[in-house]
Formats: C-alpha cells, structure tokens, sequence
C-alpha cells in the first residue's frame, strides 16, 4: 500500500444514530409484506414461529455483543470467526455476508423503482431504480455522520409508522376504533389456532429466519462511534423489546384483525399491513403502505451499501480482500472502492429490468436464503472458542452471554436442526443447497487466494488493524 493513499476509517457516527439504526435494524419490507405469506401459511400460530425466530435473534446478539464490546471491529462477526476458528471461517462468513447485501441492494432498487414508476410513471422502473442507485451511492460517498443522518430519518419513519400501526390496531383489538371491520382476540381462535397443523409454523419459522437478518449491523457501525463498547452494550439489551414490539406485536395485532385465510395477505401487492389498515377502514392504505416501503427499501439500500463496504474493509484489512478495498477517502475516511465495488449487483438489477430478464435475479437471490442462518451458526461457534479465549486473557467481560455455554450451544443445535429440515422437509431445499454451494466456492477462491497472495496479510491473525483501532477511538 502506498504512503500516498489513505486507509483509516474517519468515524463520526453519534449515539442518536446508532440508537435509531439498531431499532429499525429489523425492520424491513418483508414485516409490511412478507410477513402476510407466514400468517396464510400458519395461521394464528404464525405468533409462535416469530417468537422462536426472535428468540434465535436475541440469543445470537447477546453471543455477538459479548464478543463486540470485548473487542470492536468493524468486521464484526467476520473477524470474531476468523480469530475464533480459523482464517477459512473468517474469510468464507465475511464474503457470504457482503454477497447477500451487495445481492440485496438490487432487489431493494427494483422495489422502489415500481413504487416510483406506479406514482409517477414519466420514467420505466428500471430508470427510478438506477436514480435510486446512485443518489445512495453518494450518500455513502460523503462523510459516515452524512450516513447517519440519512438513516436516521428514514428509520424514524419506519418506527413512527409501525408505533401508529400498533396504536391504531389494539384500539381495534378491544374494540375502541371506530371504523371499519373491528375483530378482536376471538380471532385467533375462530378458525384454529394452529389450523394447518405444526409443520406448517415449522415451515414459517424457518421463512421468518430472512426477516430478523440487520440486527447485527450495529456491531459494524459501532466501530465509527466514539465509544463502540458503550453503543454495543446499549443496543444489544434493548433487542429484546426491539423483537418483541414491532414484529411479534405486530404479527399478533394483524392475525386478530385479519382473517389468516384472506386471500389477499399472502399477495406480494397487497401484504399484511395494507390488507389490515383496509380491514379498519383506513383511506389510502395502499398509499400510506406504499410509501413506508419505499421508505424500508431506501433504508435497507443504504444499510446493505454501508455495511458491504465495511466488510469488505475489514476483509482486506485482513488481507482476504484485494487491498485496494482499504482505500478512504482524504475528507470523508470512506472507503469508496468498497461502496463502489459493493453496487455492482445494483447495476445489474437496474440492467435486467431495463431488459425484463428480472427472473434471472430471483435465481441469485435464492442462495441467499440460509445466510442468515450460516452468519448465527459462525457467531455461536465463534463465541464458543472466544469466551474461553478472552477469560483466558484475562479480559473482563462487561457484557456477558446468559447461562454460559448451554445456551450457546443450543443454539448451535437449534440451527443444525433447521438446516437439517430445511433438507428433510423440503420447502427450503433449494436455498440450502445453493447457500451452501456458494459457501463451498467461496472456501475454494479463499484457498486459491492465499496461493496465489491476492491478498497479503500484514498482521498476525488475532491482531487487530491499525485502521481499526484508529476507528475504535474516532471522536463522535
């Protein structure tokens, strides 16, 4: 790396940013909509699967928390795997997590571009998406506090709109909302709670896995603030609530005022949240839903774009990224080759639906379906070797996993298990099997990487990056 060339991580985000960031940070387009395909699908006893999923959640979080508090890095859960269990994990998790948010973003784009182009139809989709692209891109460009400020808002309004949907729906849950169709608790009983059996809520809880995916950006973005250890600590304890309130809340909410059969929930155009406000007799729902969605997907854009880029730092900090990923800016300490290497799948999402071949991105979309299990299977098994490690050390913990190590290691069964039904069952197979395909060439190209000296680590495996540590201390 030249002298010339600048690699540090200039920091700047304030604690009001990473509050809103970590409470949005599972808020995103699939509870508006997604969620509607869980509730057809089980029934009332949809509850009982975002319960697990969010207990799955919560647990991983505590485990990466403890890790993260001990020793920030924006490579979070990357790193830990890489010191916990050995380069290959490292190198295989942080690749696997940049593909699915670098592939996410261009799914994001699409999204918004057909809102967009249904509002306002003077430009294609495909034009709306690239505005979309780009004008992010920039965002990410400028200084992480511009970031910040830019989530932040888009957050807030997510987190107003699900606080007003929470009001709205338990005035009608107890029957003090005025209009529309008012149901109530009876609801969840009236048709079986459980009526299409227990496999069904199995099938859902593992389809409510991808939905909980962005609570752990706050560990990346923790490493820009002026007290990473404090922000983690804060936002790792209040996940429970996070979890509880807007997604198992909300999901209880709309199967008490919905009927889990209605056939427009489990239709992409409708979704939970529009087919719920129609129900209360709510002008414009699909207006209003609209409008938090594209709101969702510009923040769930931004966040994928943000956190890719920083795991694709901290890769080549590590040396298992070409060193070219390192580079910042003078000004802004952005790492812009990563923001731009980061969007290419945007671009290729903006091409495919300039040219109506979107289905082949539905393809590549489908091997990121179990990430999100394989980064909480990487961050139990780092968490496993890291306690011992840390304790060792004699590090003081100041976050600490509950009942140490049971827990962590029925989280390691639980997942096991789901990936093993995913196979068995049938629903999932083809996400495993491609997830794991991706996995499999991406250990080869880290193999072939290190033969070849693509990329050159400079410091002991369980050393941590001077660019990090400059970070760690950055004034806010």
């Amino acid at each position: 790396m030249e002298s010339t060339q600048h690699t540090s991580l200039s920091g700047g985000l304030k604690s009001r940013h990473l509050t809103m960031m970590s409470i949005a940070g599972v808020i995103g387009a699939a509870l508006f909509v997604g969620s509607g395909k869980q509730i057809a699908l089980a029934g009332p006893a949809v509850i009982l699967a975002y319960v697990g999923g969010g207990i799955l959640v919560i647990l991983a979080m505590r485990m990466l928390g403890e890790m993260a508090v001990a020793q920030p890095d924006t490579g979070s859960f990357s790193t830990y795997a890489d010191r916990a269990i050995g380069r290959w994990a490292g190198f295989t998790i942080g690749w696997l997590y940049w593909y699915f948010w670098a592939l996410l973003m261009g799914w994001e784009a699409y999204v918004a571009g057909q809102i967009l182009h249904g509002w306002f139809p003077i430009l294609p989709g495909w034009g709306y998406a690239l505005v979309v692209t780009v004008a992010l891109i920039i965002v990410n460009f400028m200084n992480v506090r511009s970031y910040g400020e830019f989530e932040f808002w888009f957050a807030l309004v997510k987190v107003i709109a699900i606080v007003a949907f929470l009001v709205v729906g338990s005035l009608a849950v107890v029957h003090l909302w005025p209009w529309g169709e008012a149901r109530g608790v009876s609801q969840l009983t009236a048709q079986g709670f459980m009526p299409n059996g227990v496999k069904s809520v199995v099938v859902a809880l593992l389809g409510v896995m991808f939905a909980f995916i962005g609570a752990e950006i706050v560990t990346v973005a923790a490493a820009e603030s002026a007290d990473p250890a404090r922000e983690i600590i804060k936002t790792t304890r209040s996940v429970v609530w996070r979890i509880c309130l807007f997604y198992v809340g909300s999901i209880f909410l709309i199967v008490c005022l919905v009927p889990y059969n209605d056939p427009q929930l489990a239709q992409p155009t409708h979704g939970s949240y529009n087919v719920a406000l129609d129900a209360l007799g709510v002008p414009h729902a699909q207006a209003i839903v609209n409008f938090i969605v594209l709101t969702s997907v510009c923040s769930c854009f931004n966040s994928a774009l943000y956190t890719a880029s920083r795991m694709l730092y901290s890769l080549s900090c590590r040396g298992d990224a070409h060193r070219l990923m390192q580079i910042t800016g003078r000004r802004t300490g952005t790492p812009y080759v990563g923001v731009l290497v980061s969007s290419v799948f945007a671009f290729a999402a903006v091409a495919m639906m300039a040219m109506s071949k979107m289905d082949l991105y539905d393809v590549l979309m489908q091997a990121t379906g179990t990430i999100a299990l394989f980064v909480y299977l990487a961050i139990a098994l780092s968490h496993l070797r890291m306690r011992y490690r840390l304790q060792a050390e004699g590090v003081e913990l100041r976050l600490k996993m509950w009942l140490f190590p049971w827990l962590t290691y029925a989280v390691i069964a639980s997942i096991i298990a789901a990936l093993i039904t995913m196979v068995v069952e049938g629903t999932y197979r083809n996400e495993v099997a491609y997830t794991s395909l991706l996995a499999g060439v991406i250990v080869i190209m880290g193999v072939v990487a290190q033969r070849w000296r693509i990329g050159v680590r400079d410091l002991p495996p369980h050393a941590q990056p001077q660019a990090q540590r400059q970070v760690s201390g950055a004034p806010g």
